[in-house]
């Protein structure tokens, strides 16, 4: 019960700017369909305004005006239709088959195509409010576009989601390295075999750190508030791009010591070059608080490329050799999400009979 209410306090708390960007982008939409246009009942333009923000990850203005496009579409078809046929089931049938057949036809989004068609539904059975013919589409584009100029105006912090979402990839690449260092001398099955498990679960992880850098690289363009950002955007995504290369390394790495295991032999060589890998990480990771410290990182990893000689492993055998030609690769993405240049990397790998 604990644990439920700190969560639920927890996801307050980050959706409070969200949540105060959602009140006054519907409060302002109101008060201009309301007293700038004497629109006594602007129900769409609060309505239009909430759902093209609403609290989806994607905050990019593409993806809001998009939603305002959709809903505002639907207006104008049901709008276009009372116009020249009156209301009733037939007319509501057919707006609705046009609503549909046109959204699918505009964009492959199937929430865009249920976003047309319940706005029109919407305009088919509400009365019709005073304020003239199509005062309904004037609403939905007051509430567009109030919510993108809060979008560019006061965005959501672009940076902030961003870095959460790494530090949950970070998080479980960190553990997965812990746990295979520790079952590299242990041997502990278990251990390996959670370890596999979650590993696993990292493509969601990395899904979801490329869409906040997406969204955070769009918001940081338009907004003049965020153009700071950019910068450590791009150093971000070079990061993640690197990150995202070595998390599947890993995956294979992880399947792979999880097999050796099956001999119950311990293999502190292998141990020992995962030991000096988490550290790596660990180093990438601080370097998300503080960029200057990927230099640092670049040194550390530029020394254990060249570190990576088969040889050190000694008379390992050829299942110890192909996981540490495994490791070799992972090291360089690594490298890559420091800033070193891949062909660079790559060369400063040892040569190998």
């Amino acid at each position: 019960m604990t644990g439920f209410i700190s969560n639920a306090l927890s996801r307050v708390r980050d959706s409070l700017w969200q949540i105060m960007q959602l009140v006054l982008a519907s409060t302002v939409a109101y008060l201009i369909a309301r007293f700038g246009l004497g629109h006594p009942v602007p129900l769409l333009s609060v309505t239009v305004a909430i759902s093209s923000l609403g609290f989806a990850r994607d905050t990019r203005p593409g993806r809001v005006a998009t939603t305002a496009l959709a809903m505002v579409m639907g207006v104008v078809l049901s709008e276009s239709s009372l116009a020249l046929f009156g209301s009733g089931a037939l007319q509501l049938t057919a707006v609705i088959l046009l609503a549909l057949l046109l959204a699918r036809l505009i964009s492959p989004n199937p929430a865009f195509a249920i976003t047309v068609a319940i706005q029109a539904v919407l305009v088919q059975l509400l009365e019709a409010p005073t304020g003239g013919d199509f005062a309904r589409v004037l609403d939905g584009v007051i509430g567009g576009l109030v919510a993108l100029a809060f979008t560019a105006l006061v965005p959501r912090n672009p940076i902030r989601l961003a870095r959460a979402d790494s530090r949950l990839l970070f998080a479980t690449v960190k553990e997965t390295l812990a746990k295979l260092k520790e079952v590299l001398l242990t041997t502990d099955k278990a251990t390996a075999d959670i370890a596999l498990e979650n590993i696993r679960q990292t493509q969601p992880l990395v899904d979801n750190w490329r869409s906040s850098l997406e969204s955070a690289a769009a918001i940081a363009r338009v907004s003049p508030f965020y153009r700071w950002a950019q910068k450590e955007i791009a150093d971000q995504r070079v990061l993640f791009l690197g990150l995202d290369l070595a998390t599947r390394n890993l995956r294979v790495i992880t399947r792979r010591i999880d097999y050796l295991l099956e001999d119950q032999k311990p293999r502190p060589e292998l141990a020992a070059v995962i030991a000096k890998t988490l550290i790596a990480v660990d180093l990438l990771e601080q370097s998300l608080d503080d960029f200057s410290l990927r230099s640092k990182a670049q040194k550390y990893l530029s020394k254990l490329i060249r570190q990576l000689d088969p040889k050190t492993i000694g008379d390992a055998g050829l299942s110890d050799q192909v996981v540490f030609m495994q490791i070799r690769p992972m090291v360089v993405d690594l490298a890559i999400a420091a800033g070193v240049e891949a062909d660079q990397a790559r060369r400063l790998l040892p040569q190998v009979d």
